[in-house]
């Protein structure tokens, strides 16, 4: 029965995107993004400015042109206390990467890396779940981060540097926007480690953002590598990454993605899915205890998986419970 409910999603996915154009509003205009210095300690109150600026700027040109709900969004994110290291806000081309802590100083840095449906409309605000969306996850995390520990020296990003695919797409059960983003997740983590040489880096990458940690976490340096409500890492187990970070991997009781096959099927000129269930027990992976929410609520505050990312964030990984 669970067999035939899986392929019945993908099949469903499938048929939904070929019968009609893809879920999502047109966008808004925007100005172009400012142009920015290099990544430095040097220059970050300089890039700070900078893309406030353009947030604020997004937001009337948005107000002008008829699109009130993303004036009102993007004005919450033109908020003097906010700190973005990049945006750009027009058409096909959407970035959004917003800093929580003093990212200089920090000795972790915690990148989080959204999966499908995540866009400048829904950066901060989702219904009743703020917390699922990247810069409210992103400040979910953060807050328990001190919560642990106050002193902790962790800088939290919420890391909308890419154009994830929407859930009834095509898009989402094959690699070709994991493969974009995972390009820009590299040249953005060149950058963290000219601001913070020294610190050490965890990727925490949710749903389809785990498609994207899979593909580049081989070529980075990073200390830990966390992924919830996983498809699948593109791979057959954990070896098969490339990495000598720790590799940690939880699951929802409640979490839909359960259905999705753990399969990778030639499609024309591209792969259908995603390979292995990173919390199966051959995989090889860590497994962290997520709790019994579903797909959009292992960054809830109170949460045992919010808990536990944040101890992974931290790098206390003999205090993480496991599932």
């Amino acid at each position: 029965m669970r067999g035939r409910l899986r392929m019945g999603l993908v099949a469903a996915l499938v048929a939904g995107t070929l019968a009609g154009p893809g879920v999502g509003a047109a966008q808004a205009a925007a100005p172009k993004p400012p142009t920015l210095p290099a990544m430095s300690a040097a220059t970050l109150v300089e890039r700070y400015t900078a893309n406030q600026r353009a947030i604020a700027e997004a937001a009337g040109l948005a107000r002008d042109t008829g699109h009130a709900g993303r004036a009102d969004h993007l004005a919450r994110m033109a908020d003097p206390a906010r700190t973005f290291l990049a945006f750009d806000g027009r058409a096909g081309r959407v970035r959004a990467v917003e800093v929580l802590g003093d990212l200089a100083g920090a000795d972790r840095i915690a990148v989080l890396v959204p999966g499908s449906d995540s866009d400048l409309d829904h950066f901060d605000t989702r219904g009743d779940k703020p917390y699922s969306t990247p810069a409210g996850g992103a400040r979910a995390l953060y807050d328990e981060i001190r919560a642990q520990d106050p002193s902790a020296r962790v800088a939290v990003i919420a890391w909308l540097g890419y154009s994830p695919p929407h859930t009834i797409s095509l898009d989402v059960l094959t690699t070709g926007r994991a493969d974009d983003g995972a390009r820009e997740l590299r040249r953005f983590v060149a950058g963290l480690y000219a601001v913070a040489p020294a610190a050490q880096l965890s990727l925490l990458c949710h749903s389809y953002g785990s498609v994207v940690c899979g593909r580049v976490v081989s070529r980075i340096d990073v200390a830990d590598l966390a992924v919830f409500g996983s498809p699948g890492l593109g791979v057959g187990d954990r070896d098969e990454l490339g990495t000598g970070a720790r590799v940690w991997a939880g699951r929802g009781g409640s979490d839909w993605i359960d259905l999705v096959p753990n399969v990778r099927i030639p499609f024309f000129d591209t792969t259908v899915g995603f390979g292995a269930d990173p919390t199966a027990d051959g995989f090889g992976a860590r497994e962290f205890a997520a709790g019994g929410g579903g797909h959009s609520d292992y960054l809830r505050p109170g949460g045992p998986a919010l808990h536990n990312l944040a101890l992974i964030a931290r790098g206390r990984a003999t205090e993480v419970t496991h599932a």
